[in-house]
């Protein structure tokens, strides 16, 4: 339960446009990844590992603690390869903070007991059946290493939550019915699906995408029909599992992927955006980079400031103050919002 004190906080956040609470939290522990996505280029850095040290962490604790940090999100590149993610996990944990791992699934069977011990849920990206989800991850048998890591987190703890997320994109959006027969087979216990970013600097992309690049991920126009054909059909061949929620998403917020593919192309208005992250939490990036969500320019750096300077900054305020998410146009075209309710309980 979320105390009236924590819901204060939270309403003068949107007030003022000062942070006075952070219940979520973004970390990305390690820079680099191990797989080579079409629709990521956060694996072009790999030759420029970056972490966040646990002194660092460390040193945020007292504000973590002041400022009612809930949960953590450890996102990335791939956590698993920062070298001390356990003393890192430890340092949240001693502040009771919730611990998702998003990861690859590549490493989860060689870190399943740390896994288990250290987080409260894994998030892994599925991208397809097997041949899709190897072709797309760039990785000879990445479907058989994320079938296998799943597996050694339910042989430790049969009910230990893990989760699957797809990007749906060119490469992959024909699968979707299989998509969900594999989340089944793999053992998954919900799987949820996303468009590709493919109109921000966000996944390392310090220039945004040529029209040829993003041509390889988005939709042209005769496949947006054709996703949107596929949605129908899968709301109508897998109606148990969006009535028991192991597709997160309820059959309307499906039908929003093919638009707004079909909005990057000018056939329709993108889908509506809901969204409080900046008021309600940060990102920080394996660099020290502070972002207010993961697609907005920088707030600044903790290497330079501490965190509270940064959120609290009269530029982060200002920020936050003329953002209007309904028609920001990074906001219009965001594929991941966070619109955190005032009495939500993490």
């Amino acid at each position: 339960m979320i105390s009236p004190r924590d819901m204060a906080k939270r309403q003068l956040n949107l007030i003022t446009h000062r942070i006075h609470t952070l219940p979520v939290l973004v970390l990305m522990p390690h820079s680099s990844c191990n797989c080579r996505c079409v629709m990521c280029d956060i694996w072009k850095a790999n030759q420029t590992q970056q972490q966040l040290s646990p002194a660092i962490l460390q040193a945020h604790l007292a504000l973590f603690q002041k400022w009612g940090v809930r949960w953590v999100t450890l996102s990335g590149g791939e956590p698993l390869l920062h070298k001390n993610l356990w003393d890192f996990c430890q340092l949240l944990k001693s502040l009771k903070i919730k611990i998702t791992l998003l990861s690859t699934g590549l490493l989860l069977q060689r870190h399943a007991e740390s896994v288990v011990r250290w987080c409260d849920e894994v998030i892994v990206s599925l991208d397809g059946s097997r041949e899709i989800h190897n072709r797309i991850r760039n990785i000879p048998n990445a479907y058989d290493k994320l079938a296998a890591g799943v597996a050694a987190l339910r042989h430790i703890h049969p009910d230990f939550r893990v989760t699957g997320r797809t990007v749906l994109q060119q490469q992959n959006f024909r699968d979707l019915p299989e998509i969900i027969r594999s989340a089944h087979a793999i053992g998954l216990d919900q799987i949820s699906f996303l468009a590709a970013d493919v109109s921000t600097e966000a996944f390392n992309r310090p220039e945004l995408w040529d029209e040829e690049r993003s041509a390889i991920v988005a939709l042209c126009p005769a496949e947006v029909p054709e996703f949107a054909n596929i949605v129908e059909q899968v709301i109508a061949d897998f109606a148990p599992d969006f009535e028991c929620r192991y597709i997160a998403e309820s059959p309307d917020k499906l039908r929003q992927l093919p638009r707004y593919y079909g909005a990057l192309l000018g056939q329709n208005p993108f889908p509506p955006v809901t969204c409080n992250a900046p008021w309600v939490s940060a990102v920080i990036e394996a660099g020290g980079t502070v972002r207010p969500c993961f697609f907005h320019p920088s707030l600044g750096n903790i290497h330079d400031a501490p965190l509270d300077e940064i959120l609290n900054h009269e530029t982060a305020i200002q920020f936050r103050k003329h953002l209007q998410t309904g028609a920001d146009p990074i906001c219009e075209k965001c594929v991941c919002s966070l619109n955190l309710g005032i009495r939500t309980a993490l």
